[in-house]
């Protein structure tokens, strides 16, 4: 089941305001979806990702068949029950995990043969495999199996016939996965994924195509895949908004919080990207002032939390106030530079959860301005803090 409610639009972007209803809940858009590659986003509990306003978040198809298995997913009916997370949940297809296997896999019209990284097994990934496993994640959103189109193979940029090949695979691969999708009676939703690499002409022949499956929801797919930022930008400028207006838009693997505002602005309703929660256990963690280092040795003994702003575990504790207000139960910079030096689990904990925060009150303020019809204000207030620094 999918429902979509577009409830407000910007008159100066593309961005839009909506409602998103699915089979496990619903999810207020914009959003951002945390992470949760083996089942878990890596050292945040559940209870604590719906405090700080996790609405949906992702679990890998490629590494949850691996492990630990689709007879133990399945008989805990599914990913939810096996994590523990009873609002919704997209899972990938598989297909960006296989392409970044590289030499490990060869990929034919039928699907992908590939060596198992856990053990060496020979394997199989297909169009209807994918639908399989995914039916038996039981998640809310499934997505096709596509071929991730590369923008550069061991120096090689992909060429335009190189991106139209893909291109064309990716899409009858579609046609095979709602075949199987339809076929296994799957009570959830699946998205499209368009593709096309760079080049805008293509990306459009896949939109349409794609739009005569009339799927639920569409994807753009085969960004963020070592591509230059402009370049990135430059398709997240063109395809978004030319999706179905009364269905959701997702981007995926994207991004900054730079990234997310501007996707906003042209006309991305869902996000994904692993840089919060990845960032955080190296020591960045992203604020409103810009991004903060906290190996730099300037930290070792600065008494100033995270964000000063921020109302998140790390930075104003259990009593929700940031410390410009006065409140002073969150963790300095110097305790947290110090956990990272010494290597402690709490370190990055701390910081994922910051992080994590950080981006979801991000979509919250950006939904806050649409629903005020005051976006553009938004963005450039953004823009301002961001350069700003700390």
């Amino acid at each position: 089941m999918l429902q979509f409610e577009l409830l407000a639009t910007d008159s100066s972007s593309h961005a839009r305001r909506g409602t998103l209803t699915l089979n496990h809940g619903q999810v207020q858009t914009p959003i951002f979806m945390p992470v949760g590659t083996y089942g878990t986003v890596k050292g945040v509990m559940p209870r604590s990702l719906e405090e700080m306003g996790a609405q949906i978040i992702l679990g890998n198809t490629f590494h949850l068949w691996m492990r630990p298995g689709l007879d133990v997913m399945g008989g805990f009916g599914g990913l939810h029950g096996f994590e523990q997370w009873h609002k919704p949940i997209l899972t990938d297809s598989g297909g960006f995990q296989v392409w970044s296997l590289g030499d490990m896999r060869k990929i034919t019209e039928e699907g992908v043969h590939f060596a198992s990284p856990v053990n060496g097994d020979k394997l199989f990934m297909s169009p209807e495999v994918s639908m399989q496993i995914q039916t038996v994640l039981n998640s809310d959103i499934v997505m096709q199996l596509d071929e991730c189109t590369p923008y550069e193979t061991k120096g090689h940029i992909t060429t335009e016939d190189e991106a139209r090949r893909s291109m064309e695979m990716s899409i009858r691969w579609a046609r095979r996965s709602k075949a199987e999708f339809e076929r296994l009676g799957n009570p959830n939703a699946l998205f499209g994924i368009v593709q096309g690499g760079m080049f805008e002409h293509l990306r459009e022949e896949s939109l349409q195509q794609l739009l005569e499956l009339d799927f639920p929801g569409y994807a753009v797919g085969g960004v963020s895949v070592g591509e230059p930022k402009d370049e990135m930008r430059r398709i997240m400028a063109h395809t978004p908004h030319r999706l179905p207006r009364h269905k959701p838009r997702y981007l995926m693997g994207v991004g900054t919080p730079e990234d997310l505002v501007e996707g906003v602005a042209c006309g991305v309703d869902m996000f994904d990207c692993v840089m919060p929660t990845r960032n955080a256990r190296n020591g960045t963690v992203f604020t409103r002032y810009g991004d903060l280092k906290l190996r730099n040795a300037r930290h070792k003994s600065d008494h100033q939390p995270l964000d000063a702003t921020c109302t998140c575990h790390a930075c104003a504790g259990t009593s929700g106030v940031a410390w410009a207000d006065g409140g002073r139960g969150g963790f300095s910079r110097a305790y947290l530079h110090h956990l990272d030096r010494c290597g402690e689990m709490l370190g990055p904990m701390l910081t994922t959860i910051h992080n994590l925060h950080y981006y979801l009150n991000l979509m919250r303020e950006i939904r806050a301005a649409l629903d005020a019809g005051r976006f553009g204000e938004f963005r450039q207030r953004f823009a301002s803090d961001r350069a700003r620094g700390v």
